[in-house]
């Protein structure tokens, strides 16, 4: 058995549709579930990232802390980073009831590029969030579909997809086909 990891769809990408949709390899992901107002401090000393508010994304060194819940806070970071950031995460919360585990490996994670209104109809079509409310910066859970995701805006421009490593190959053919030539909505 091989010691090597690798993403869920390494280098899948469709660029012949609306957007450009690209799965982004490797990327560590750290979940923390604790009193948010508590582990503050712990986060803002290990990442230097602010606790971000209500779906808000918040940028640190070389990591975006997430708001996923009102006890759950997801860490974006290098891949190669993430068992040291749950390690130092654990050592600054000791003494407070917390959990935070590595689930780099159980997820999987696309970027979606395109012009603004083409780059949101494509997401409108298969999810029943509003997509229209959501500015960059702010984390959005919801389903695609058939499966559990987390979506946001780098920019007007650029999305993130996150869901679980076992449906990535769904996701990317479901964003694919939204995508498609042809599929464009002029919504918004």
């Amino acid at each position: 058995m091989s010691d090597a990891t690798i993403s869920a769809l390494p280098g899948a990408e469709s660029h012949h549709g609306i957007v450009t949709i690209r799965e982004m390899g490797l990327q560590g992901m750290v979940s923390l579930r604790a009193d948010l107002a508590g582990a503050a401090r712990a986060v803002k000393q290990v990442t230097g990232a602010a606790m971000p508010g209500l779906r808000g994304v918040t940028k640190g060194r070389g990591c975006q802390v997430a708001w996923m819940s009102p006890d759950e806070v997801l860490i974006l970071c290098d891949h190669a980073a993430a068992d040291k950031l749950v390690f130092d995460l654990g050592e600054a919360l000791t003494g407070q009831h917390h959990l935070v585990v590595n689930v780099s490996d159980a997820r999987a994670m696309f970027s979606l590029a395109g012009p603004v209104g083409a780059l949101r109809d494509v997401l409108s079509k298969v999810t029943p969030a509003d997509i229209s409310a959501i500015a960059p910066g702010e984390m959005r859970r919801t389903r695609l579909q058939q499966v559990a995701a987390a979506i946001w805006f780098e920019t007007q421009t650029e999305a993130r997809v996150i869901c679980f490593r076992s449906v990535g190959r769904y996701v990317f053919d479901l964003l694919t086909v939204s995508a498609g030539k042809g599929g464009a909505v002029g919504y918004h």
